[in-house]
């Protein structure tokens, strides 16, 4: 028996991804951590550039200057990386 092929998230998912960081329902490591996941799961399997873009985006998204300082991807860094995700959909703001 073979295991399923994993599914890419679709372009809502990583929208709300990006949207749960900036409301605060998860934690920039809680989504670099799916992110992350997700991109090992998906490997070797072709994916739209926004998805691959916005998967490479959030997979460091919690990156910090130093332990215990803020992040390095600030909320401003964030919303901008939101509206071009949207542009890369072909969604305007």
């Amino acid at each position: 028996m073979t295991t399923p092929q994993p599914i890419p998230p679709s372009h809502a998912d990583l929208e709300a991804r990006f949207a749960a960081i900036l409301s605060g329902r998860q934690s920039h490591d809680e989504v670099d951590r799916w992110a992350t996941r997700t991109m090992l799961d998906l490997e070797g399997i072709e994916v739209d550039e926004a998805v691959s873009w916005a998967l490479g985006i959030l997979a460091g998204i919690d990156l910090r200057h130093g332990p215990d300082e803020p992040y390095l991807h600030d909320g401003a860094q964030v919303r901008g990386w939101l509206t071009e995700f949207r542009e890369r959909c072909g969604v305007s703001d």
